[in-house]
Order: C-alpha cells, then structure tokens, then sequence
C-alpha cells in the first residue's frame, strides 16, 4: 500500500496570528499520526505573510511533541540560506529529541523572491551553484566523526539523519540519482517537468548507503470533503492564494469564497489549471478515481499531500477522507 504523508506550510489565515498558526500546525501534526500517515512535513519560506513555517526547525521540533509514530521533518530546507553545519547542529537536535524519526529534505531555492534572496545570502560570494557541493558537505557532518576530527556538529555527527533532495525541474532529479537519494518532486504547484524528472531519477539512480533503490515522493493537493461541492468552495481559498500570489500581492489565507472565481482573469485561469493539475479536489470517491489515476501514471512511491484549506476542522476531515480513500485504492492501480 502506497504511504501517505503530509505537507504543511503552517499556513496563517486570514483573522487569526503567527501563534495560531503554530497551533494549528502541532494538532495537524498529531492528527496525521493518529491517522497513519507517514511523515509530517514543514516548508521554509520567508517574507510570505501567510506562511509561519520560516524557522523551520524550530516548528518541527513545536509540531512533533504531541505525536508518537510519525516521521518529522523539512521539505525542506533550503540549504543556500543555511551554513551546512547549522543544519546539521539542527536536526541533529531533532534527533535526539525525536530518535529514529527525523528526515531533511533539501532544496537550492530561496524559499522568496530576489529581495529575499538579497537579505538571506548577504555572506555569497559570486554567482557558482554550490548546492550540490554543500549538500555532500551536510553529508559528512551528519556521518560519523573521524578520528582527529578538530570541528564536528553537536548534535549532529553520526545521526546519518535520512537526506532527500527536493525539485520542480530535472536538476534535483539528476542530482538525487548521483548521490543516491530520495527525490520528492514539487508537483503540487509546479507540475510541468515531473514526468521527465521520475523518469531521469529512475533511469540514472545509483545506490547509495542510505538508500538501494529510486524512491520518489511526489506532492498533491488533497481538498477533500463529504461532497464535491463542499470541496469545490473549500478549495477557493487555495485559487485565490495562487491568484494573489501571481498578482505578486501574496496574503494570508483567505476565507472559501466562490465569487473570487469571477475575478480570475483569462491567463490566471490557464495558470491555474497548470498548477494545480496535480490535485484531487471532490468527495471521497472523486478523489479516489484521482489518486488511482495519478498513481498509475506516475509510479510514485509515496504521496505527500498538501491540503490548503482555511477551516481546521475541514482541513482534518479532507486529511481523514484522503487516509480512507487510502485504504480502498486498488493495489494493481496503486503498484504500476
């Protein structure tokens, strides 16, 4: 049976605070492990006023204290912005509050736009692309310390906490296949290279020590409710945040409001349909002929499912309806 897991940007909705999203966030934590999903993940991203997932670590280790089972962790951290050693200090801390639970997932992105990337890598110096370099350095801070090793990350050295590399284009893919390993594709909101990025993962993929096998987790968008038309409306709000977002006027969280479709221009529309082409949005048996047919074209072989819904309550239940949906998929459908 094909894992289930959770992305979630902790996101701020509209009426409500950065605290309120903290707590949002650590129930939604709790409620995925009492539900059976994999792994629990927090994105960073900075200077997005609907977004309270900057200080990524820190939210993993707030979100994760009232679970028991599930996996915790980033998806991700975006390693230009970060000393690799930091990192590793990090979720080495992760770790040891959480043992045997902790991954990071890592990407070559700001987590913002230019002006963000200005105020985030002061330090830079020139143009070069140092992520794949600085991703094996990680590596070696999180593997085991050597002998006369003068500096080493504590906590941090010999946790060999799970590594991924994040990507919505071939070079994650690419590199993820070099280093051996896992790829999770950010196809719930830039869908347009996955395809040739699984199949390049796949193909060009050498084991590793960590990892024997490609393994590829893929992003959807999961707005599910008891009926199609609830979830139409509650998936409003994440048009909308898209919309704005495009309009470079990004906001909190708004309320579900079908009118705002009135407003979406033309060429939004398209870009929408772009986007979001990897969602499943309806009641449990739309979602499950979704899913069914997502999975089978893909392949993937774990599913990481953001559900960017305003109200709680209805974000747990769509989290609660995809769990179901889960345990009826048809395996021939499911193992393609």
């Amino acid at each position: 049976m094909i894992p289930f897991s959770v992305l979630d940007l902790a996101p701020i909705v509209e009426g409500s605070t950065a605290q309120d999203a903290l707590a949002r966030a650590r129930r939604l934590a709790t409620h995925a492990d009492r539900l059976g999903y994999n792994r629990y993940w927090l994105a960073e991203h900075h200077n997005m006023p609907g977004i309270a997932s900057a200080a990524t670590a820190v939210m993993i280790a707030h979100a994760g204290q009232d679970t028991q089972k599930i996996r915790l962790g980033a998806g991700g951290i975006m390693l230009p912005n970060h000393a690799p050693i930091m990192v590793a200090e990090q979720f080495g801390t992760l770790e040891a509050i959480y043992p045997g639970r902790i991954d990071l997932g890592l990407g070559r992105a700001p987590g913002g736009d230019q002006a963000v990337a200005h105020a985030l890598r002061r330090t830079l110096v020139g143009g070069e692309d140092r992520f794949p370099k600085e991703v094996v350095e990680l590596q070696a801070w999180l593997g085991e310390v050597q002998p006369g090793q003068r500096v080493q990350a504590v906590p941090g050295g010999g946790t060999n906490i799970p590594l991924w590399i994040l990507g919505s284009s071939t070079f994650g893919a690419q590199l993820a296949a070099h280093l051996g390993l896992p790829y999770a594709f950010a196809s719930h909101f830039a869908p347009q290279q996955m395809e040739r990025a699984i199949q390049i993962y796949r193909e060009t993929f050498q084991p590793s020590e960590q990892l024997k096998t490609p393994h590829v987790m893929l992003g959807f968008n999961m707005i599910a409710a008891d009926t199609d038309e609830e979830a139409h409306l509650l998936a409003s709000s994440l048009r909308r945040t898209f919309v704005n977002l495009r309009r470079g006027t990004p906001t909190r969280l708004a309320p579900p409001d079908l009118s705002f479709d009135e407003e979406i221009l033309p060429h939004e529309r398209i870009m929408l349909e772009t986007i979001l082409s990897c969602s499943a949005v309806g009641s449990a048996q739309t979602v499950k002929a979704k899913l069914e047919d997502f999975i089978g074209r893909t392949g993937a072989d774990e599913l990481i499912l953001s559900a960017h819904i305003f109200d709680e309550t209805a974000r747990h239940r769509s989290y609660e309806i995809a769990a179901e949906v889960r345990e009826s998929l048809t395996p021939a459908k499911a193992a393609e």
